[in-house]
């Protein structure tokens, strides 16, 4: 048996350009005592979303970029402050990689592209790349 929308919903009307909350619904067949048939009942369930999967923007040091070519790049790219992007640039200095930060997939794809992007640009090999946290 099918239903549409207008059954569940009644005759509401929808403006253009108004938001409509559409949450999962799940019908459910109940026997009643009588014999007389099924009914069909709705019980709205909740679905929680996922958290997305957060990941690391790394910066690896080299032998050719500037240490200020660095700072430039964490201000630029990750909206650092000064004191910020010094730390960073001297934890990549130091141990040979340092967290610029934590985002999502698509965010820490755009932000490794833009720094290669940056790079290039200024004729410097920086090298950014990310990984799950």
């Amino acid at each position: 048996m099918i239903y549409s929308l207008k059954h569940f919903f009644g005759e509401k009307k929808v403006e253009i350009g108004q938001k409509v909350n559409f949450s999962v619904i799940r019908l459910e067949q109940e026997n009643d005592d009588g014999g007389q048939g099924d009914v069909l009942t709705k019980n709205p369930v909740k679905v929680q979303p996922k958290k997305p999967k957060l990941f690391k923007v790394l910066l690896h040091n080299d032998d050719y970029t500037t240490m200020e070519f660095v700072i430039y790049v964490l201000q630029k790219c990750f909206s650092k402050t000064l004191d910020e992007a010094q730390e960073i640039m001297l934890k990549v200095h130091h141990s040979g990689v340092g967290v610029c930060g934590i985002y999502t997939y698509e965010i820490a794809e755009s932000k490794t592209s833009k720094v290669h992007q940056i790079s290039k640009e200024n004729g410097h090999p920086l090298r950014c790349t990310f990984e799950p946290e």
